[in-house]
């Protein structure tokens, strides 16, 4: 039997994949300077208060994003274990701006087979992020929403969601209790088939949009 002190190290690299805050976000924040003071030592702590919006940088929408399909969970009752390295299929697109809808056959094809995982990362734009293409020029069709909910997915992060007319991806994702996680950046990087997903936030009560940290764990690539 093969001595496990011998085995090769189990190798990963974590990939982030967050969007930045946008720079008027972070000019409006306003730091605090608090002189803390005793007979063995000084210093200054620093406070900050922040104006954020749930859609700065990198966001997770829980299906109580809409109204409509709300169930009741919240930044502070998710499930930690929905969050923290949940295998996550990764399908890669090549789309152009403007090139249109993307079905359901387009996503079993490009991966292979049906996902199994209970997370899923579209990377459609390849090397484009999604301000560099013609806003919602890009989009999962009803067939690709249906294929990823067929699929049992319930966390999905993706470059491109909802075309140009609005026909209800986010509705239909909510309504099967999908959350989606919006505005990734730099996926192309990831070449594996599969890593593990984490989704950072702070255990804020009521809200349902989360700005957030967006960790790809890429294992022996």
């Amino acid at each position: 039997m093969e001595n496990p002190c011998n085995s090769p190290e189990k190798k990963s690299r974590l990939i982030d994949l967050t969007c930045t805050f946008p720079q008027d976000a972070v000019e409006r924040i306003r730091p605090k300077e608090v002189p803390l003071k005793s007979a063995n030592t000084a210093y200054t702590g620093m406070v900050y208060d922040l104006e954020v919006n749930s859609m700065y940088g990198s966001y997770i929408d829980l299906p109580g994003h809409i109204r409509e399909t709300d169930d009741g969970v919240r930044a502070d009752n998710v499930p930690v274990e929905d969050l923290y390295r949940v295998p996550c299929s990764v399908i890669r697109l090549d789309r152009a701006s403007g090139s249109g809808k993307i079905t359901g056959v387009d996503l079993e094809q490009a991966f292979g087979s049906k996902v199994t995982t209970p997370a899923l990362m579209i990377n459609a734009l390849g090397e484009l992020e999604p301000y560099e293409i013609e806003r919602r020029s890009v989009w999962l069709d009803s067939s690709a929403v249906d294929w990823i909910i067929s699929c049992g997915v319930r966390l999905l992060v993706s470059d491109v969601f909802e075309s140009q007319s609005l026909e209800g991806v986010f509705l239909k994702l909510f309504g099967a209790g999908v959350s989606t996680v919006c505005e990734p950046r730099g996926m192309s990087r990831i070449q594996a088939k599969q890593v593990e997903l984490t989704v950072l936030f702070p255990k804020i009560p009521t809200l349902t949009q989360i700005p957030c940290r967006v960790l790809a764990e890429v294992n022996n690539e």
